[in-house]
């Protein structure tokens, strides 16, 4: 009798010691983030979003949208009024409205035209309602300009963020159709075209260079360094990833992390930029309702790790004192699916 209460007190004595590790294992993360940023793309009002759930459940401080909050591609703004109600009452969405801090920009399907650009006819009113969906005040400045491009410091005790929110739809000029069968569209001759604009580009431009931010988040809704793969991409026009290059390096700015969307996959992309102290990394994350499932491979030479193709969302952890920003892809029930780590 007495061997059997030895085992059960050591059984009770192990399971409170590796409860008590977990707990300090939580207390130490926890002490070592100052800040959460959640962000995604690509969901679709008509389907059950399972993801939201777990967003709330790593209490971020800020929702970011990368596109194609809807999928609405019409120029009837009444139908593309329904699908943003539709998704203004998508179960779970409505705690992250009350609970955080809602920013992001639109996509092709969002925008109204997929794969479009400054060609869409009804782009001027399609921005209001991207606008009323993202609760922006009938006063603010977006209000009166062409764009949905926005910028906002996030202050904490700590130190601050700045999310500076890229519009590629609204001027984009055409893009290349493809000689090659397997891919949608190739370069455009070098100097052609523009992604963002000439006055989006003088906004950016003084972002960049009067930023006094420890991080600079740059939300695109499509990716800025993978270029291979035949779809949308600022490699479309590499002179202006070449420009977008060059400012980041010259604005000295801190720790700019671009943001994107659109391609129903997650992963990393890292380049190192000539004058630039730090990597550039550019953290796709997409497909919160539907994802590539079937994906089997593409190239991407800046790609670090590997190919997320289920649904996920993206997590940004950072640590003001160390600098430290720690990146996540998760899933349904807050399954970590992978993480990168970089010190800036």
């Amino acid at each position: 009798m007495k061997t059997i209460f030895k085992y059960v007190l050591l059984v009770l004595l192990v399971i409170s010691c590796k409860s008590n590790k977990e707990k300090s294992i939580n207390l130490k993360e926890t002490k070592e983030i100052d800040f959460i940023i959640a962000f995604g793309s690509c969901n679709r009002q008509s389907f059950e979003n399972k993801l939201w759930k777990p967003v709330l459940e790593n209490k971020p401080i800020a929702w970011i949208w990368g596109g194609d909050v809807i999928y609405s591609d019409t120029d009837d703004m009444k139908l593309m009024s329904q699908h943003y109600q539709q998704q203004l009452q998508q179960e779970g969405y409505d705690q992250i409205i009350k609970g955080m801090k809602v920013l992001g920009t639109w996509d092709d399907h969002d925008y109204g035209l997929n794969d479009g650009g400054l060609e869409y006819v009804a782009k001027a009113e399609s921005q209001q309602l991207f606008l009323d969906f993202i609760g922006v005040s009938k006063t603010d400045s977006r209000r009166k300009r062409e764009g949905v491009y926005h910028s906002e410091v996030i202050e904490t005790d700590k130190g601050s963020v700045k999310v500076i929110v890229l519009d590629t739809r609204y001027f984009r000029s055409a893009l290349t159709p493809s000689d090659n069968p397997e891919h949608r569209y190739q370069p455009n001759v070098y100097g052609e075209g523009t992604m963002l604009g000439d006055i989006q580009w003088q906004w950016l431009e003084n972002e960049l260079n009067s930023s006094k931010s420890d991080f600079n988040l740059i939300v695109s809704s499509i990716q800025f360094l993978s270029a291979e793969h035949g779809f949308e991409t600022w490699g479309t026009m590499p002179h202006e990833v070449d420009k977008l290059k060059n400012l980041i390096s010259t604005s000295k700015a801190n720790g700019v992390i671009v943001l994107s969307g659109d391609r129903h996959i997650s992963e990393f992309s890292k380049i190192t930029i000539e004058g630039l102290d730090y990597p550039l990394i550019d953290f796709t994350s997409s497909g919160m309702t539907h994802s590539y499932t079937s994906f089997d491979g593409e190239p991407n030479q800046y790609r670090e790790g590997q190919v997320v193709s289920d649904l996920s969302f993206g997590l940004l952890k950072i640590n003001f004192d160390t600098k430290k920003v720690v990146m996540q892809m998760r899933g349904e029930n807050n399954v970590l699916q992978q993480e990168l780590t970089q010190t800036y």
